[in-house]
């Protein structure tokens, strides 16, 4: 029995097997719309095989957006596009969740192959906001530090995103507070320096993603499970840590919170990862084990062999897979051959090609 190709059920939500493809920004959306890209992008690595698969980090406003192509969900218009994606997902035997975001202080920036620097206002660019006035690097922009009547609506934006996400047919969400976007901003306390009820304390800088969490699980159906996705550690000296990753995942647990997709860094230019295979896999093994929450582990994850030994060890309940299943969209297909599972679905118009055959 391969651990990889278990099913995994997370409230009314039953997984085929334990492999995620992870969030990834694709930079081809026109104000926000899903299009043919998003459908073959999705749609090819669930014809391929994989659990469940992510939208890429989808904004919850225009000003959330990291560029000027991002996925949106900030008005009613969206839905249709993800309806269509989410139909043809899920008649391949895959689930489909979306990762709702906001870039804060990351926000008004080329596409990465068009150098991915700071669009200014006059050529099309926004305002972007943060908790303090403190930009990533010299290469961004300045941010506003957000009003608490801004913060409010940073927490409406969630709310609305969430219930537009219901109504597109998506019942997997995913709250992105990592790599250094708004939620992340705040967490941290070397991108919060603010004095009010949301910078200083521990407990303070955590309000906004419990605020978040709170007002997406109030629209979200008490049958479909909550994600969020953090960085364990900053990487950076005075920054988040992975004992502040420990408290966060416990007190997300309590607040209804199903499982922590634990990646890591993306908050400061500075930061000194030490990048190899499973580098982040400790942090998800830790929090599962000290917290009794569910973890997915991600990061240079490449084999089946690696994904099944992770699951096997009780280090993670899901593999979350980026860049190799860019190589790879089949990737779960030929894991499962690797691994000698033979149950494995194949789509009747690939039978042909399938070993044995």
């Amino acid at each position: 029995m391969s651990h990889l190709f278990s099913a995994f059920t997370l409230r009314d939500i039953v997984l085929g097997n334990r492999i995620v493809v992870s969030p990834m920004c694709q930079y081809s959306a026109i104000d926000g719309m899903a299009g043919d890209w998003h459908l073959v992008h999705l749609g090819g690595r669930a014809v391929g095989g994989a659990g469940l698969v992510f939208t890429e980090a989808t904004a919850v406003s225009p000003e959330g957006r990291i560029s000027p192509f991002d996925l949106g969900i900030w008005k009613d218009e969206h839905i249709e596009g993800f309806r269509r994606i989410v139909k043809f997902v899920r008649a391949q035997g895959s689930e489909i969740g979306i990762q709702l975001a906001h870039a804060g202080r990351k926000a008004s920036v080329r596409e990465p192959w068009n150098g991915g620097k700071l669009i200014k206002e006059a050529d099309g660019g926004w305002p972007v906001v943060a908790p303090s006035p403190i930009p990533f690097s010299e290469h961004y922009g300045e941010p506003v530090e957000l009003t608490v009547a801004g913060i409010r609506h940073v927490v409406e934006d969630f709310r609305t995103a969430a219930r537009r996400a219901m109504l597109a047919g998506f019942k997997v969400v995913e709250v992105h507070a990592a790599h250094g976007y708004l939620l992340h901003q705040f967490l941290s306390p070397l991108s919060n320096h603010r004095k009010d009820e949301y910078g200083g304390s521990w407990e303070n800088r955590a309000r906004l993603l419990v605020e978040v969490v709170d007002a997406v699980r109030s629209v979200w159906p008490p049958g479909y499970p909550l994600f969020v996705r953090i960085s364990a550690t900053d990487w950076a000296d005075g920054g988040w840590s992975a004992d502040d990753a420990v408290r966060l995942a416990q007190l997300l647990k309590d607040k209804g919170v199903d499982l922590i997709d634990c990646s890591s860094g993306g908050l400061v230019a500075h930061q000194k990862i030490p990048v190899g295979p499973g580098y982040q896999v400790g942090f998800a093994e830790r929090i599962r084990k000290e917290t009794g929450i569910s973890t997915a582990a991600v990061g240079i994850i490449t084999s089946a062999a690696q994904a099944e030994t992770i699951l096997a060890s009780g280090q993670a309940d899901l593999v979350v897979m980026a860049r190799q299943m860019l190589r790879d969209p089949y990737f779960p297909l030929h894991a499962a051959d690797e691994l000698g599972y033979k149950e494995m679905h194949w789509p009747l118009q690939y039978e042909r090609a399938r070993k044995g055959k």
